[in-house]
């Protein structure tokens, strides 16, 4: 079971940019899948963005098409979430999540990070 830690997130005016990482524990984290999800207060879990485990086909939700962007480094253990033109919409506790090659449900959660965007 992997271990996942984020960091990254704060305060950001809306129309800026901030880059949320991801550290894994394990040296196995080539083998998974990663992705980011969100939760604002009251709100369900959103999907936001996912790679697969070589770091390649990136996808996203409909929310941050085109202003996100997810990328993994396997030689860092590091799975990163890129976000530029930041909206208000866009505050949210930002979780990195895992899961195996073989198995579509995600097994290993951070603990998340909060991203405030304020006008």
């Amino acid at each position: 079971q992997v271990q996942l830690e984020e960091s990254g997130g704060g305060l950001m005016q809306a129309g800026g940019s901030l880059r949320l990482s991801c550290a894994a524990s394990q040296r196995t984290f080539s083998t998974y899948a990663m992705a980011w999800f969100r939760q604002a207060p009251g709100k369900e879990r959103e999907f936001v963005a996912g790679i697969n485990s070589r770091g390649g086909s990136p996808y996203y939700g409909d929310s941050v098409k085109g202003r996100f962007s997810i990328t993994k480094d396997n030689g860092k253990n590091m799975v990163y979430l890129q976000m530029n033109s930041l909206k208000s919409e866009d505050t949210a506790v930002y979780y990195c999540a895992a899961r195996r090659s073989g198995s579509q449900e995600y097994n290993a959660w951070g603990q998340g990070t909060q991203v405030t965007v304020s006008s």
